[in-house]
């Protein structure tokens, strides 16, 4: 870890946090505007750098102890799994259903079965961003 670099590190910490809520706000509002989980995916892995960026590898596995590439795995999962899920029930490919839910902070919200596929594209994007990341940054 640095120690010359304590106000990057502390803003740092901050700006994480905002992004990481920004980057939900996006993930949840992809449906109805741009956004998504791949926006979504890619602004999360963007802070995770940022913290790469103000403290060590070590540190930031330490904070987040996840083998990325089984976040990968999870992302593919729920992604297949969501597709499929039409076929089961006997539906065209891709089909989707939604309802309404009052949810806590959000109010009265559309919950879509394709948020389960963004989802799923949301962790696979965070998965292999962050493992090409490090892998990079471990060979140096």
């Amino acid at each position: 870890m640095k120690t010359n670099d304590v106000i990057f590190q502390t803003v740092a910490k901050i700006v994480f946090f905002m992004i990481i809520f920004f980057a939900i706000h996006l993930f949840f509002a992809g449906h109805y505007y741009p956004g998504g989980g791949f926006v979504g995916g890619l602004l999360t892995s963007g802070a995770i750098v940022l913290l790469l960026l103000a403290f060590d590898m070590k540190t930031v596995r330490r904070g987040f102890p996840v083998d990325f590439k089984w976040l990968t795995a999870l992302g593919l999962l729920f992604s297949v799994g969501t597709a499929a899920g039409s076929l089961i029930f006997n539906v065209p490919f891709f089909t989707h259903a939604y309802d309404y839910f009052q949810l806590p902070l959000f109010g009265k919200t559309s919950l879509h079965t394709a948020m389960l596929f963004d989802l799923g594209v949301y962790l696979v994007v965070i998965g292999v961003t962050m493992t090409i990341i490090q892998t990079i940054g471990e060979s140096e």
